[in-house]
Formats: C-alpha cells, structure tokens, sequence
C-alpha cells in the first residue's frame, strides 16, 4: 500500500480514490501491464493513464509568472496555481511559491515542496541576486545608482538600512536592478524612495537561473543542473 500513499501524496486523489484507479486498471507499468496497490515496482517505472507520474517530493519548478495572477492559494482572482496542474495543489508535503511577486509584476517565480530547499533560496544570509527590469513614470535622476548601492538607504518603516543593489541604466525611465534580499515591494519602494512610480515590473533572474525561452504562464521542472546554476551566483 505504499504505492497508494506516495500516488495520493502527488494530489492523484485521496487513497480511496487512487486504490480506485488501480481497480479500474488505470496504473501499469511502463510496458502497459496493470500494476496492482501491493506491487513493489520502481516509482519511475508507474503509469497512469499512460502518462509517468509527477516528480517525487524534492520539487522544484520554474514558472513565468504572468501579470495579474497572484502568489496565494486563498486571494480571489487568477492565481499562480491555475497555471498547473490541478493536482499539484493537493500535493503533500504542499507546493509553495519562493517568495512572491505582486499582481502586477512578471517573470521568473520558482515554486517547491521542500521547506529546506526554500529556506536556502530566501535566508537572509544566502543574498542570492534577484534582478529585475524596471519602467519608470519618470526620468531618472542620475543619482539613484550611487543611492541604492551604498547600503544606507531606509525605506519607510524599515529598521534597519536596505543591502547595497546596483543599478544597470538602460535608458531615461529603464533600468536593470540586482536586489540581494527579499523586502516587501522592495524595487517600488525603492524608486519611490527617490521620488520614481515603477509601472511595470519584470524578474528576470534569480540566482544564476534566468527564463531563457519559457512562456509567459508556462513552467518547467527544474533538474540538477538547475538547482546547481541557481546557487552558482551566490
């Protein structure tokens, strides 16, 4: 019956409803022959409906987040969990977003059911770069790279002074912005901290792993390789 678990615990169904897939002969192996819930065969060699099953537990997914959709599993609206499969919701141990991108910001958001993956990523004292495209309502200034990589720039309600970021110019109301932490609204809050709105917002990168040639609101599996080029900037 661990078959029956591990395939519930990938959001299948409960266990009821997967040893009803093993009666309707749903699950086989990879050569077409019906498995049955006390066979011990390799997972990577289980089907259902034809199809391999899910990753295993150890997750971790890239999605190119849209506009408009929200990192939550309760606010109303679209949600990041509407661009998966529905049963990566029921996944457990459960799946959840790497930190989040508001609303109204796109690109690079990674998703994982491992809590000691995810805590690496966002510990403060792992300072993973996070860089990101920023459109302006405003002419910049020309002195807001010297601002924010001095490290001593307070925003509203914070504390402590924000970690030195550096600032790439692309053009008058364009620019490229490394963060090492992760601040709530941090890169708008920034400019508005230098009199700037932000009116769109892209992630490009997180650590050494960019979009590449992703989709807007399509996803992929991230391997080893991956998980290796994503602490390689670090």
């Amino acid at each position: 019956m661990k078959l029956v678990k591990h395939i519930a615990n990938l959001g299948y169904g409960s266990r009821k409803q997967v040893q009803w897939l093993f009666r309707e002969g749903r699950v086989t192996d990879a050569d077409g022959e019906v498995l049955y819930a006390d066979d011990a065969v390799p997972l990577e060699a289980v089907r259902i409906d034809g199809e391999p099953l899910d990753p295993p537990p150890g997750l971790l997914l890239m999605l190119h987040k849209p506009l408009g959709v929200t990192c939550s599993t309760k606010d109303t609206g679209r949600l990041v969990y509407d661009l998966l499969p529905p049963r990566y919701r029921l996944r457990d141990p459960l799946l959840s977003t790497v930190g989040r991108l508001d609303r109204e910001t796109s690109g690079l958001l990674l998703l994982t059911d491992d809590g000691q993956l995810l805590h690496r990523i966002i510990a403060p004292k792992s300072r993973l770069p996070k860089v990101y495209l920023a459109t302006l309502a405003q002419d910049l200034r020309g002195d807001e790279a010297a601002l924010f990589a001095a490290g001593t720039l307070m925003l509203d309600g914070e504390k402590t002074p924000l970690l030195p970021a550096e600032l790439d110019v692309l053009d008058a109301r364009r620019a490229r912005l490394t963060l090492h932490e992760g601040r709530y609204h941090q890169v708008r809050r920034m400019f508005a901290a230098v009199g700037n709105h932000v009116e769109a917002l892209h992630r490009e990168r997180v650590g050494g792993l960019t979009l590449g040639d992703l989709p807007d609101g399509q996803w992929r599996v991230l391997d080893e390789e991956d998980r290796t080029r994503l602490f390689a900037a670090s």
